[in-house]
């Protein structure tokens, strides 16, 4: 029997620890508002219906550690007189506007970090894009008590751009400077996977190295540091909105927010920039949200390290930690706003268990971003690479190298978009934008209790096209945006990495190296599978557009908006009809300016007039 995903019990730890900094992040000044070169994808080929974008690159991380291999100490630099530079700094993560000034915070080796946590991949790798140290890291090495999934750690950096004088400015230091409860909360700072605005606050935080969430918050009117705050209550914060007359985060409680989630009103000030409310009590935990016809709509995501565990195999998964679709009260009832009594009146109005047909992949799916748009709430699926994979071999065991080759092509899942309105009356109505009529389920009963896959159907059909926007990798419907007049998703798009995770994955598995390749292709595969053709794959993120209700999407750019190691579009924020792009891209290792590959870590990008 082929050896399923083994898990151990590693406890985050909460002590203060210096996990080690690098150099402070600069643009280069000609950089700032200098048009992107159409980098060459390699062996990417352009998707039909792509339309030519204006991105302009605007700042970028830059290399701030030096490399010389997996557990060998970090040398002096950049500039690196020894090994190789290398750039941590990987999603620009959590990003929101005041007047013309934009706040963002970063995440570092994310892509580690995730693999970890999410695929308990913490056997260290190192290729030419990027170097994953786990348990080997120096961090790891000085600080005992952080696990091996974590030692890819770096502390996240903070900013604003002036979008008027093209002026980057760090903040980082502020932070760091203002007392050491500060410092310390910044440096065990997860990164900036959150950030939102109000009269006169920003506030930017994420998830803690324990089980808590790390807020820090700034005035916007004159740039000061007010403060920070730890909450033990919550494990995890993705998303702020704004709703009426007041600023809105959705949290998840619990470690890494997997025991169920809150919606959070502001109800701060700038002398007292950490006070809430809680508005809403879900099963589990909130990522983004939108105001929609005078309601808050929330999507949501399931305990992610708890469903990994478990149930054992054939058992039920609870309904509470299927990822879902959730509906505040008006708006305008009773006290404006929404407010303590509202807590327990959401109601559910879409999951992904009526859309996918196998209970134990439906247990994998997350939902991303979501937007209201011409009459319609529009939202749309996240899938963390191989998670689905792993999840479907814990539960069910492959016997052998076929079973596990099954179990491989038939979990994969790209992003499927939806809308709907008028929900909770009797005219509610949910369409299928793009998306399968089957999809294949396992039937653990099947051939004798041996078990098979099957296709069986969505009893949907989608209105515009396949999953993915006809492109299997998309994976992560990251972030949607109205601006002028459009409906913009921007996506992750993982084809980049798959080879590197199928051979990782493979190996955390217990599968035979010759499997590794079926991790890779599982993605196409799977398409062509159902559609009988293979779409040529192509490296960088996707940003879509919808001109309106009527009509498909468009493709803007499927390239990474000029950069294809940029491998998702994980924020936008709009001003008019510009966007300002915040890209994720965790190539750490490729730093060369001089070869012929684009550069990794996060970049901001300002995209109008398309």
């Amino acid at each position: 029997m082929v050896n399923p995903l083994r898990f151990s019990a590693r406890r985050l730890s909460t002590a203060v620890a210096v996990l080690g900094l690098g150099s402070v992040l600069a643009v280069p000044s000609a950089a700032l508002g200098a048009p992107l070169d159409a980098a060459d994808p390699g062996s990417a080929a352009s998707v039909a219906g792509a339309q030519q974008a204006s991105p302009q690159l605007l700042a970028k991380a830059q290399p701030d550690e030096c490399f010389a291999g997996i557990g060998l100490p970090y040398p002096a630099g950049p500039p690196c007189a020894t090994g190789q530079a290398k750039v941590n700094q990987a999603y620009l993560w959590g990003m929101t506007r005041a007047g013309k000034t934009l706040w963002f915070g970063t995440g570092a080796n994310v892509n580690c970090l995730t693999s970890g946590r999410a695929l308990r991949n913490t056997t260290p790798t190192v290729n030419d894009d990027w170097a994953c140290e786990y348990g080997e890291s120096q961090v790891a090495k000085r600080n005992p008590q952080l696990p091996p999934i974590l030692g890819d750690h770096r502390q996240p950096r903070l900013y604003t751009y002036d979008t008027r004088a093209n002026r980057l400015t760090e903040k980082t230091d502020l932070v760091k400077a203002a007392s050491t409860d500060d410092a310390n909360r910044l440096q065990t700072t997860a990164g900036i996977r959150a950030a939102g605005n109000f009269n006169g606050v920003a506030l930017l935080g994420g998830p803690a190295l324990g089980t808590s969430v790390n807020l820090f918050a700034f005035d916007t009117d004159t740039g000061a540091f007010l403060g920070s705050r730890n909450f033990p209550m919550y494990g995890n914060i993705r998303h702020f909105t704004v709703a009426g007359d007041a600023l809105y985060a959705g949290v998840g409680v619990g470690a890494n927010g997997g025991e169920r989630g809150n919606v959070l009103r502001w109800t701060g000030s700038k002398s007292d920039p950490f006070a809430f409310t809680v508005v809403a009590n879900l099963p589990a935990q909130a990522a983004d949200l939108t105001v929609h016809q005078g309601r808050l709509f929330v999507t949501t995501w399931p305990g992610s390290d708890a469903e990994l565990a478990g149930p054992t195999a054939g058992a039920a998964a609870p309904t509470t930690s299927i990822a879902a679709v959730w509906m505040s009260p008006l708006l305008a009832s009773g006290a404006p706003g929404l407010n303590p009594e509202d807590a327990d009146g959401w109601q559910q109005v879409w999951s992904a268990s009526s859309y996918e047909p196998d209970p134990v992949v439906a247990r994998a799916y997350a939902l991303g971003g979501l937007a209201s748009y011409g009459g319609f709430l529009y939202w749309g699926t996240m899938h963390v690479p191989m998670k689905a994979t792993t999840l479907h071999m814990t539960t069910y065991p492959p016997a052998d190298d076929a079973a596990a080759q099954a179990t491989i092509q038939n979990t994969q899942r790209s992003i499927s978009i939806y809308r709907g309105r008028n929900f909770g009356s009797h005219f509610e109505k949910v369409e299928l934008l793009y998306g399968a009529t089957e999809l294949p389920a396992y039937d653990p009963a099947a051939n004798g209790g041996a078990g098979a896959w099957a296709l069986q159907s969505t009893h949907q059909t989608p209105k515009f096209g396949p999953p993915g926007f006809g492109n299997p990798y998309n994976n992560y419907t990251w972030k949607m945006v109205v601006a002028g007049g459009k409906l913009y998703v921007g996506t992750m798009d993982w084809s980049y990495l798959a080879k590197e995770l199928g051979d990782e994955t493979a190996a955390e598995l217990g599968l035979s190296p010759d499997l590794a390749d079926d991790l890779a292709r599982a993605p196409m595969d799977a398409a062509g599978m159902r559609a009988g053709a293979l779409p040529e794959a192509v490296y960088g993120g996707d940003l879509y557009a919808f001109s309106s209700p009527t009509k498909p999407a468009t493709t803007v750019d499927n390239t990474g908006l000029g950069n294809y190691l940029n491998y998702g579009i994980r924020n936008m924020v709009a001003d008019g009809p510009t966007l300002y792009l915040g890209m994720a891209n965790p190539m750490n290792l490729r730093t060369d300016p001089t070869d012929d590959v684009p550069e990794g870590g996060w970049e901001l990008i300002r995209l109008r007039g398309y």
